[in-house]
């Protein structure tokens, strides 16, 4: 009977730590986290006056499908929400695709040049772009202010970014991989598609969320690239939605816009959350 009592205060003693640290992590993420999101959604739901208070109680009157429908009438949100998407589903695709390429050729390379090249490439990440230069071309390739010139722009500057990780991953890969695939007659297109993508998966889905986040959410850019209304992604058509009022802000439809920018990106990780946690964890596995 002591024995089994013994083997349970270890076992207690070994949950200990992990109690107290989902405990100290839940008591960081109640002020920082919670609140500000419980801040942000219940005055959502409020009318402009009751929002205006900016507490945390529940409304007294609703007003969720006036807030709501304000911000799809009023916001330039369906527009703003086509435009995000024309943007950003390229981009992924595209980035995700050429970078993976790149850096397949960086890390089996051992040609100094491509080295260089390796290097150049990797030095964007921290060096900002030269916005000036590239209005000049967008405007001399009559893309200026447009979305496929915005949508260029984004590829170019979250390139870096993306061969840098993959470059790494790419060179924990054993190379008998690659020279099996060759033996058997599989030629160097057949490889990059049906064997190092597979493998690249892991790296794949970080590099990818990362670049959801920095091109959903890009504003700076699109200030300076997107001068019409019509061409605006969400988060300039929430700056223009917020900034419209001259008097003060409209909390409650500021709040609702800002829900519904955020909602693809939520919808999105909701869909993907297997995929992704399981290519995490092939990645962990792998490392």
């Amino acid at each position: 009977m002591s024995a089994v009592t013994a083997a349970s205060a270890r076992r207690r003693m070994v949950r200990m730590p992990g109690i107290l640290k989902y405990s100290l992590i839940a008591l960081f993420a109640v002020p920082w986290v919670g609140v500000p999101l419980w801040l942000m959604v219940v005055n959502s739901f409020k009318t402009q006056g009751e929002a205006a208070e900016l507490s945390l109680a529940l409304p007294e009157q609703w007003a969720i499908v006036e807030n709501f429908s304000a911000v799809i009438t009023q916001g330039n949100y369906l527009t703003g929400l086509r435009n995000s998407l024309l943007v950003a589903v390229p981009t992924i695709i595209v980035v995700l695709l050429l970078g993976s390429a790149a850096a397949w050729a960086y890390a089996r390379t051992t040609s100094r040049s491509f080295q260089f090249f390796f290097y150049v490439t990797s030095l964007s990440i921290l060096l900002p772009p030269a916005v000036i230069p590239t209005i000049y071309v967008l405007t001399t390739l009559q893309l200026d202010g447009s979305v496929a010139g915005y949508a260029l722009m984004m590829m170019g500057t979250r390139m870096g970014l993306v061969v840098f990780l993959i470059t790494g991953f790419v060179r924990s890969l054993p190379l008998e991989l690659e020279e099996a695939a060759a033996i058997d007659g599989a030629s160097r297109l057949r490889i990059f598609f049906s064997l190092m993508l597979p493998l690249l998966r892991p790296v794949l889905f970080v590099g990818g969320v990362l670049l959801v986040i920095t091109v959903w959410n890009d504003f700076f850019f699109g200030v300076l690239l997107l001068k019409t209304s019509a061409n605006a992604t969400l988060p300039l058509t929430l700056y223009s939605f917020a900034s419209a009022s001259t008097t003060s802000l409209r909390w409650n439809l500021v709040f609702a816009h800002v829900i519904m920018t955020s909602l693809p990106l939520v919808i999105t990780y909701l869909l993907a959350q297997r995929q992704v946690l399981a290519g995490l964890t092939e990645g962990g596995l792998k490392g």
